[in-house]
């Protein structure tokens, strides 16, 4: 069955749920951007679920392959981020393989250095980027539920040891000031009333939490 097979009327989320990550930061945030709602939230690394095999060509496709396996492995909804960096003038790179780029070691430094060599090869002066986050909800049953958010921005010479990934290179229009210099609660806190958001994540998590979502009480 297709992903878009699998989509249908939106659900209400409540209970437990799992984040099918095993990426510290991510859990992080995601917790954090679950707190309001009530969830209980446990993660695949906790649960001890193997990460699957991320043969997507799209981010939604990877999200829904992680989501799927996690959902199916503890029969609990369960959902997942699939997330980069897209540079424009390397012709969206990193993008799918933006975790790939750091290496079994997760040397995002040396993934950021990287980047900037490619721009050098190239003779790119073009320093606009964007990052990307696709985030599936699935359910035992099959049902999949797909939301997206991006926020652009421009690359700069690696700044504060906040946040985790390429967060030190990148700084968001509109801010003076790095994803690696900014508190998480900025980061990725959300006006609940106007929907605003800042980050990738956090902007594809007002979607489903508008959909998917409610606060007690």
């Amino acid at each position: 069955m297709s992903q878009s097979d699998r989509v249908s009327e939106h659900r209400i989320l409540t209970g437990k749920v799992v984040i099918a990550t095993h990426n510290a930061g991510k859990l992080v945030e995601m917790r954090e951007l679950l707190a309001p709602f009530g969830v209980e939230a446990v993660s695949a690394g906790e649960l001890g679920l193997a990460e699957p095999d991320e043969t997507g060509t799209m981010f939604s496709e990877n999200a829904a392959i992680k989501a799927i396996a996690a959902a199916e492995a503890s029969d609990l909804p369960a959902f997942a981020d699939d997330s980069g960096l897209c540079v424009d003038a390397l012709d969206g790179a990193p993008g799918l393989f933006s975790a790939r780029w750091a290496g079994p070691d997760k040397d995002f430094s040396g993934a950021m250095a990287r980047i900037e060599a490619e721009l050098a090869k190239r003779g790119a002066t073009d320093r606009r980027a964007h990052f990307v986050s696709a985030l599936v909800l699935a359910w035992p049953d099959g049902h999949t539920e797909l939301f997206e958010g991006r926020v652009f921005g421009d690359l700069v010479a690696p700044r504060g040891a906040l946040g985790f990934g390429y967060d030190p290179m990148f700084r968001p229009d509109g801010l003076d000031r790095t994803f690696g210099e900014i508190s998480s609660e900025e980061k990725h806190g959300v006006d609940w009333q106007s929907g605003n958001a800042l980050s990738h994540r956090a902007r594809a998590f007002v979607t489903l939490a508008a959909a998917c979502l409610r606060r007690p009480g």
